[in-house]
């Protein structure tokens, strides 16, 4: 056991003894030796035991198992278990840059006020071919009026001060798909936030990922939006939270004309409409949503 060390990596898996060797040995190969690796084992019944076996040896790595209780839970009993003053997450099917730590300490460095430093990835497929940057847009400071867009804080390229979760708590174990955006609008309402313009990771996008369903994922973010403003109702102002939610229904109609849901994707502009009637950004939608409907249902 790697005492005092001043990063706490937490790896939750379940059945991925395939891809977990990579995860792995990306964080043994960071240019900062001074981690601690904590995998959580959420009741894997694949090869997962005998695949840490060769892992064990190196005192900075841990390897606790439970009874499935899902990712959240997994990470949660991470966050437990870390002694470090950092905390990052790395899921067991994906895997980082060897200079992930190195960059993000040097952040928190350069930007002591922040309590969460996080950056972008490259998306990669199951047999780990790149598929290009995601180039999503993110933010640095207060960023809870982005955040009700949509969450563009990518998980596994974080770095949290472990405080934070001392503070403010872990996860909530009832959420099993977006449970990660539920955490980061709540630390929003307390800590900054620092971008790092840097490709951190490597996130790989597979058929079988419960992440994969974009309409469950539209509904727990929408469910999880919800939760967040009825629990801290004065997060936002009242023009925050309307164009927020504005924008988010405009995201939302957009993806439901994408899936061939034109009476949905009008529903959902209606609530864009409603919630912020002086945004252009409804009304190119429905700029979109009619030359769709005079094209016969084309897109």
């Amino acid at each position: 056991m790697n005492l005092n060390p001043r990063v706490s990596v937490i790896t939750p898996t379940y059945n991925r003894a395939d891809y977990l060797p990579v995860a792995i040995e990306s964080v043994l190969s960071q240019t900062v030796a001074d981690f601690e690796l904590i995998v959580i084992d959420d009741g894997s019944t694949d090869e997962t035991p005998r695949v840490m076996e060769q892992y064990l040896s190196d005192p900075r790595v841990r390897y606790l198992r439970q009874d499935n209780q899902g990712q959240s839970a997994a990470r949660n009993r991470g966050i437990e278990e870390a002694t470090g003053e950092f905390i990052c997450f790395l899921d067991s099917d994906n895997a980082w840059m060897d200079t992930k730590l190195e960059q993000t300490l040097k952040a928190f460095s350069d930007h002591p006020e922040a309590g969460i430093v996080y950056g972008d990835f490259v998306v990669i497929d199951a047999e780990g071919k790149e598929q290009g940057i995601n180039r999503m847009k993110r933010y640095s400071g207060r960023i809870t009026p982005q955040l009700i867009n949509d969450n563009c804080v990518s998980m596994n390229t974080t770095m949290t001060r472990a405080r934070c979760f001392a503070e403010m708590g872990a996860f909530d174990p009832k959420d099993r798909l977006a449970e990660d955006y539920g955490l980061w609008l709540r630390f929003s309402t307390r800590y900054q936030f620092q971008y790092l313009p840097a490709v951190l990771g490597f996130y790989r996008v597979m058929e079988n990922q419960i992440s994969s369903d974009k309409d469950a994922r539209f509904r727990a973010n929408e469910q999880i939006i919800h939760q967040f403003l009825d629990a801290y109702p004065d997060a936002l102002s009242k023009r925050e939270r309307s164009h927020g939610l504005s924008r988010f229904y405009t995201r939302k109609g957009r993806y439901e004309l994408f899936a061939g849901r034109v009476s949905q994707a009008y529903r959902e502009l209606s609530r864009a409409v409603r919630l912020d009637p002086f945004w252009s950004g409804p009304w190119r939608f429905a700029i979109k949503l009619l030359l769709t409907g005079l094209m016969g249902g084309r897109r």
